[in-house]
């Protein structure tokens, strides 16, 4: 659904998007992770035909976004919720949306069961008549949303949905992504920071600081760290157990005190085999723990640089 190949985009001699090969499929939810200022928006912004692209290739849906015919067509299957919201306000909530689905050519019975569907679901009905100009700063944020998604787009470009909103709002946002995806089959591009919104609703992540550092289900990241470690927390290490436990042509482990960390490749085939090890050679084990790498590890792995 969307493909480029070596993406990039400069600004005189900056370089803010350096050279990004990618694929987003269709009913995806891919989450482009990475710091302020690192070019996640300019990215998106190529994508939706906003600004030009300084070398590279990309596709949405198919079409180009370097082509002229193809990047109108690009705009009308696309929704966006840009970084700045952008709303009329002098405009009611509900017409600044009436405005943007006669944009979109949306059919007026269509346009009006959106409206309402939408302006209900931000919690926003009950203020559909109060121009924006009133409006918090996470209440515009909600509007901007059910104007990005007022056409009915195949493909939803996302850049901070959740910025500004308390958590309750922002749990709703989430679910409602999620909603998308299911009932909709809705593609999702979601610009993020926050690590917890990219983990719970994310498909496939991106982790981005200037140019494209890893990419992969939450799951393939966080393993990209240092795989699965075994916990074992014994009463005393004694000789005995060190040499059954070396017995087992372990792939890595380290001895704290009492407690036993091991680099497992399968938890579920091997932590018995261990556990029983040690109880074998006397041990008594008084708890075993599953310590798995975060996305927060892969994050700073790929983006400081840390070990």
């Amino acid at each position: 659904m969307i493909v480029t190949k070596n993406l990039t985009r400069k600004f005189g001699d900056l370089t803010a998007v350096d050279g990004i090969t990618l694929e987003v499929k269709d009913g995806e939810i891919f989450g482009f992770l990475g710091p302020n200022g690192a070019g996640k928006t300019t990215t998106m912004r190529m994508l939706c035909c906003l600004i030009s692209k300084t070398s590279g290739e990309a596709q949405i849906a198919g079409y180009d976004i370097d082509d002229p015919e193809d990047s109108l067509k690009i705009r009308k299957i696309i929704g966006l919720l840009p970084e700045n919201v952008g709303l009329y306000n002098d405009l009611s909530a509900y017409d600044n949306l009436d405005f943007y689905g006669k944009l979109y050519e949306c059919p007026e019975t269509q346009r009006k069961e959106n409206i309402r569907h939408f302006l209900e679901l931000m919690d926003l009905w009950d203020k559909r008549k109060v121009n924006v100009g009133s409006f918090s700063k996470g209440m515009k944020q909600k509007l901007a949303i059910a104007r990005a998604l007022i056409h009915d787009p195949q493909i939803l470009f996302l850049d901070e949905p959740t910025a500004n909103l308390d958590p309750e709002a922002a749990k709703k946002v989430r679910d409602f992504i999620l909603q998308l995806k299911k009932e909709k089959n809705t593609t999702i591009f979601l610009n993020t920071h926050n690590l917890d919104e990219a983990q719970r609703v994310c498909d496939k992540i991106g982790i981005f600081n200037t140019h494209l550092l890893a990419s992969g289900t939450p799951e393939e990241l966080e393993e990209s760290v240092w795989g699965e470690k075994t916990i074992i927390q014994v009463e005393t290490v004694s000789e005995g157990i060190i040499e059954a436990l070396n017995k087992l042509s372990l792939l890595n482990m380290v001895v704290d005190n009492n407690k036993i960390t091991i680099d497992v490749s399968n938890g579920e085939e091997e932590n018995p085999i261990i556990v029983n090890a040690i109880i074998e050679a006397g041990g008594k084990v008084q708890y075993v723990n599953r310590l798995s790498p975060t996305l927060e590890d892969a994050y700073l792995k790929f983006v400081r640089g840390l070990d």
